[in-house]
């Protein structure tokens, strides 16, 4: 699974920025889940050397009052939650008492911890590293968090002794699935519906002492692997009337899945922490279904009502099929496990690069590229460029002017010519070298004719 890095330190020396920084957004802000303030977010991380799993905190603070309170709860939390920390400190400001109190505190967490100086753009590393080497936390690492300096070497040294590739497993054929949701939607139900009543969670992930369990099983001749990230539960335990969730486990879930199953409760609204998780799946790239729980106990007049609020609330998720279920009773079960495999093998597809180009050429025939500075953007060939998600890359020229709703275009028509179901479809362009525009010699000039002065010779 993922590794998880929490972000920590007293306010405002550069927690969010960093967060930023490493999840490659423009807005701290990523997740909001019930039970948690916004100060504890959650992302995938983009700078290191592996994917990894991040959290942004509020802070830590020693005698906190009103809402500090609570934000020193959701950052303890999140130290809980994290393989290893992070640190951060302002280097402008030297040490102070509160940093010495987040110092004792995460050194009671019992996690690894590199200490990151902040704001250290034009600073001396030696001068403004030596009031902090006395935290016993080794060499800190100064970095610029705004400026993005340093940060590669900083994740590169918290990353260390995490492999970029997970084993090969037994199960490396199954299709992976992982069931998402908010508290009493009914994800427990389902899970146990999918592996049988009696079934026993026990196989634990080896490598990890995180909660997250991977569950092979079989249905209708073929191999699955549930990710479940609410721990080992006996059947008696899954009806409990709260569920513990962890979003980092929720990240890490998705990421190793090749399908991501939203379950939603039917008689409540699409909450905003819905689309936020959504969100990050299809950031994630994951093949996406929604699964509609406890529709056998709405009324049929409602039902027309809640499939316009679906509608409204997960728009920009339109290739994501609706299922409506009864966990409980079964119905609609074999129907979503149906969608699951199809939506696999989109995922997983093979697409020819000939063939890839000859649909594209159809498309530029149907719906001609707009013009940018009045020359046409010319769009030549398209190969594919990875799985799970499908990308496609497109060469040709001027492909950094194609608008996002042109975009949008090829995609829904790669996706309907290759049957990409429940899948986003990523594409990337290059823009391919003009021979013409290389470096040319500067062109011979003749000499320049000079008048000397005096008589002409004769």
């Amino acid at each position: 699974m993922l590794p998880v890095i929490a972000l920590v330190g007293r306010p405002n020396v550069g927690k969010s920025t960093l967060f930023n920084v490493l999840t490659g957004t423009r807005d701290a802000i990523v997740a909001d889940v019930p039970g948690l303030t916004r100060d504890r977010q959650y992302g995938f991380g983009r700078v290191g050397p592996v994917p990894y799993v991040v959290i942004d905190t509020g802070g830590l603070i020693e005698n906190p009052r009103g809402i500090e309170a609570q934000m020193r709860a959701q950052t303890q939390r999140a130290v809980e939650e994290a393989d290893r920390l992070i640190f951060i400190a302002d280097a402008r400001s030297g040490l102070s008492s509160e940093d010495q109190f987040v110092a004792r505190e995460l050194r009671r967490s019992g996690k690894p911890v590199t200490l990151a100086l902040n704001k250290g753009e034009g600073l001396d590393p030696d001068v403004a590293a030596a009031d902090f080497h006395g935290l016993g936390f080794g060499a800190p690492r100064l970095i610029a968090a705004a400026h993005g300096s340093g940060c590669d070497e900083l994740m590169t040294q918290v990353l260390d002794g995490f492999d970029a590739q997970p084993p090969e497993s037994e199960e490396a054929g199954a299709v992976r699935i992982a069931i998402i949701g908010r508290p009493n939607v009914g994800k427990s139900t389902l899970v146990n519906r999918l592996l049988g009543e009696e079934r026993v969670i026990a196989s634990e992930e080896p490598g990890t002492t995180r909660d997250s369990i991977l569950v092979p099983f079989e249905r209708d001749g073929r191999r699955f692997l549930l990710i479940d990230t609410a721990g080992v539960r006996r059947r008696a335990r899954v009806e409990d009337a709260v569920e513990r969730a962890s979003v980092a486990k929720t990240l890490q879930a998705i990421a190793e899945a090749h399908v991501v199953i939203l379950v939603l409760d039917a008689h409540d609204t699409v909450a905003e922490q819905d689309a936020s998780v959504l969100g990050l799946a299809l950031e994630r790239g994951r093949a996406l279904i929604i699964a509609v729980n406890k529709w056998d106990g709405i009324p049929t007049e409602q039902r027309e009502q809640i499939h316009r609020q679906l509608a409204l609330k997960l728009d920009f998720v339109p290739f994501a099929p609706l299922h409506f279920i009864s966990a409980r009773h079964g119905t609609g079960v074999g129907e979503l496990m149906h969608s699951t495999v199809r939506a696999y093998e989109a995922a997983m597809r093979t697409m020819p690069t000939r063939e890839l180009t000859r649909t594209l050429e159809d498309a530029l025939t149907v719906h001609q590229p707009p013009l940018v500075r009045g020359r046409r953007i010319k769009l030549r060939y398209a190969h594919q460029g990875g799985r799970n998600p499908p990308r496609i890359v497109i060469h040709g020229n001027q492909t950094a002017a194609v608008p996002e709703a042109y975009t949008r275009y090829l995609a829904n028509v790669f996706r309907k010519s290759y049957d990409l179901f429940a899948t986003p479809v990523f594409i990337e362009y290059r823009t391919d070298e003009n021979p013409y525009q290389r470096a040319r010699p500067a062109p011979r000039r003749s000499p320049r004719r000079t008048r000397t002065k005096g008589r002409r010779a004769r």
